[in-house]
């Protein structure tokens, strides 16, 4: 097992290494830092904006493969990924961002994958009951509302709760208030801003897992060993629960360890509705502000999740299916 994970580690480390030094160069050639200085007042000239990002080596002016190896070397020597064309450190906005986008990310994912995994098991083994048909059509609907409007829609209601309250009891904007002190105020001032778009995306991502859920363990209810399973006395929600659950949660679990990383980085439109500053707002930030050295960034960030997400895949596959053996070859 332990020689399995470090050649699959190894295998990923080295797709990342690619992945991040070609979208330096990608990114590069297709964005201009430029930009960020031609709207200043007074005007600066050409020669004065190469000296600005000369600094922090984004001058176009510089050779291109010069620049790279002054970048790659930063980073092995130094962990230091760069500055923005206007001087803000990258490192500092991708610790910062990440901890945003992981209170918001990590929560949903737990909740979407316990309530998805419990109405599969609950709807399949009531197959064609009402509660099937209902949650059914109900998870249905929700994977085809647009996560912006399911957004709106949450912000809409906690809007008119907080109206018939009186007061503000759920928070549509941000991720905490600047104005809270002590431990347990800001815990809950961070649950009350945790609490719509917790909502929002958990609302959008949980039907793919029931649906799935439900899908795979209708398929392993009529299989061969579930059957003996029965025949040597087992009921039919303990042969469910003891056979056939655990083989239909290999491919949800897969599912689940390759969404994280695209929730971190993806959750664009939710963090932009609630107005957290996390992953998501900032991919479109450095893109918008062509910052190079923030997009190969939150590229490389987005290539370690992925690989962290297979990994974990692989992990599942093994604990959770006895026929797997890993093998060293």
């Amino acid at each position: 097992m332990l020689r399995y994970l470090l050649k699959k580690t190894l295998g990923w480390l080295l797709m990342i290494v690619v992945a991040t030094n070609l979208t330096y160069f990608l990114a590069n050639l297709f964005l201009d830092p430029r930009v960020n200085y031609l709207q200043l007042r007074p005007p600066r000239t050409p020669e004065e904006i190469d000296r600005s990002l000369a600094q922090y080596n984004l001058s176009p002016a510089t050779p291109l493969l010069d620049r790279w190896w002054h970048w790659i070397t930063d980073i092995v020597l130094h962990w230091n990924w760069g500055y923005s064309p206007v001087g803000d450190s990258v490192n500092t906005q991708i610790a910062f961002r990440i901890g945003v986008s992981a209170q918001l990310v990590l929560l949903s994912t737990i909740l979407s994958t316990i309530i998805g995994i419990a109405l599969g098991v609950y709807t399949g083994s009531r197959q064609y009951r009402f509660a099937d048909r209902f949650h059914q059509g109900l998870s249905i609907i929700t994977i085809n509302v647009p996560t912006v409007v399911a957004s709106l829609v949450v912000v809409l209601l906690a809007i008119m709760l907080n109206q018939s309250l009186g007061s503000t009891l759920l928070f549509v904007a941000g991720a905490q208030s600047p104005t809270v002190s002590g431990f347990w105020p800001l815990v809950l001032d961070r649950i009350q801003h945790l609490v719509l778009p917790t909502i929002s995306l958990t609302l959008t991502s949980y039907a793919g897992y029931h649906l799935l859920q439900r899908s795979l363990l209708l398929d392993n209810i009529n299989s061969d060993y579930v059957r003996t399973a029965r025949a040597k006395g087992l009921t039919r929600q303990e042969a469910i629960r003891r056979h056939g659950l655990r083989t239909s949660l290999i491919p949800v679990a897969t599912s689940v360890a390759f969404a994280v990383p695209a929730l971190f980085t993806g959750a664009v439109i939710t963090e932009t509705i609630f107005g957290w500053q996390g992953m998501g707002q900032y991919f479109t930030s450095t893109i918008s502000k062509n910052d190079v050295n923030g997009v190969v960034a939150v590229a490389a960030f987005g290539a370690l999740m992925t690989a962290i997400g297979a990994i974990l895949a692989d992990i599942a596959v093994v604990v959770l299916d006895p026929r797997v053996r890993v093998t060293g070859s």
